[in-house]
């Protein structure tokens, strides 16, 4: 007898999934979700979002202004890019069986690691595209986050370099971050202490550290470093240093030189240029680190680079900018050809640095899917991430499919509002 699977069951099992894929939610629910419309055919799979002005301000004895110049507004646009599918699918049979028997318990179950896979998909690629993508950095690379002191330190470099503090500023760390710092157990929520915590309530690990509310996640990534054992190299040139060039992409183009012979610098890596220092976004005057000094400029390469004969060019997120104006400064001098610039950690070394940042830093966008020739229903969650099922056969092999999808998008508001946290040794 042939299945009889009518087409509110897509809803019946949206309704299902929906709640297992909110509960396993952490770093999702960390970004903003609502800047950034629907991605559609008609805007070619991207969508801009305007970046915030900012102007100068004056000071005169008698309020006489004719003699300075004045603030050009410049319009920039964020640019959320299109990330692939994200599908879990099975054959019909064993959902058909838990709804004819109407058995919502047996279908929740059913659903749930489907539900659970789509989400680690989801967080884990967003927490990939982040790592690449901030431009501050705290702490060393390889070194143990092991006190509360290396996370409040991120705290504060990012309330240093002017980022807002609120209570959407957060520190993502991974497990063994938590555990080292277990010790202190007054600094430990523990959820509603109930059998039905979600994901998120379990993650929280304080509320307040240095301004940042911590949470734990399995689903920050790793990377390997490069080849490049030589980790010291100048710059080859005068980067372009406007934020006419940079207002976009806010990446900025660096050649470097005198590295060793034909290596590799990988995404991911933290490059530091001596001499320069980060201007604070809020007062436009230099940031000072604990010790009373200017922070040095650092930024995180965001794509992989060959090196020929010890040069290439690096792309770094959160371009270095000096203009004579100073509307849109974010370091106290230009940098200069032959700049020293070095490359932090060592080569080829497996590193996994846990995240800081502000929830305006970075969005999340879904597409509303269209219709397939098939039973299916769109559903979202609270904060709008869209999600697609669909009920098809497949008449060659004479069986019945489901599946769920989404189709993300990732954004990068500003890389100054987000960092890589590392132990401070």
């Amino acid at each position: 007898m042939p299945n009889n699977i009518s087409s509110n069951y897509t809803l019946t099992l949206s309704k299902a999934f929906l709640p297992a894929f909110e509960s396993g939610r952490v770093v999702t629910k960390t970004v903003d979700t609502q800047m950034i419309s629907e991605i559609g055919a008609n805007n070619g799979g991207e969508v801009a979002v305007n970046r915030p002005h900012d102007y100068l301000a004056y000071r005169s004895a008698d309020g006489d202004i004719s003699s300075s110049g004045k603030s050009n507004i410049i319009a920039g646009k964020a640019t959320a890019v299109v990330q692939p599918y994200i599908t879990v699918a099975a054959e019909w049979s064993d959902f058909e069986q838990a709804l004819q028997l109407g058995d919502k318990a047996k279908l929740a179950k059913i659903l749930k690691p489907m539900a659970t896979r789509a989400v680690t998909e989801l967080e884990t690629s967003l927490a990939a595209f982040m790592r690449k993508q901030g431009n501050l950095s705290i702490g060393s690379p390889g070194t143990a986050v092991d006190a509360w002191a290396d996370i409040a330190g991120a705290g504060s470099l990012l309330h240093a370099t002017g980022v807002p503090m609120d209570d959407t500023c957060y520190y993502v760390a991974d497990p063994y971050s938590v555990q080292n710092l277990a010790g202190v157990q007054q600094g430990l929520n523990n959820g509603k202490d109930s059998l039905i915590d979600t994901a998120w309530e379990k993650s929280q690990v304080s509320n307040n550290v240095g301004g940042l509310q911590v949470i734990a996640s399995n689903a920050l990534s790793a990377f390997t470093s490069g080849t490049a054992s030589d980790r010291a190299g100048a710059l080859n040139g005068v980067p372009t240093a406007t934020y006419v060039a940079h207002k976009d992409s806010m990446i900025q183009s660096i050649a470097v030189d005198g590295f060793s012979g034909t290596q590799t610098i990988k995404a991911g890596e933290i490059v530091e240029i001596t001499g320069k220092y980060r201007l604070n976004q809020s007062t436009r005057e230099m940031a000072l680190g604990a010790d009373g000094l200017g922070i040095k400029w650092r930024g995180t390469v965001t794509a992989d680079v060959a090196l020929a004969a010890g040069a290439g060019t690096l792309l770094v997120a959160g371009p270095a900018i000096f203009e004579a104006a100073g509307q849109y400064n974010t370091v106290n001098a230009a940098l200069a050809d032959g700049d020293v610039i070095t490359i932090l950690g060592a080569a080829s070394t497996v590193y996994q640095p846990n995240l800081f940042y502000k929830k305006e830093a970075f969005g999340l966008a879904t597409a509303e899917l269209s219709k397939l020739f098939s039973t299916d229903t769109q559903f979202q969650t609270e904060d709008g991430i869209s999600i697609r099922c669909c009920k098809y056969a497949d008449g060659d092999s004479n069986k019945q499919m489901v599946r769920f999808d989404v189709l993300p998008a990732f954004a990068v508001f500003s890389p100054f509002m987000a960092g890589l946290g590392y132990g401070i040794a």
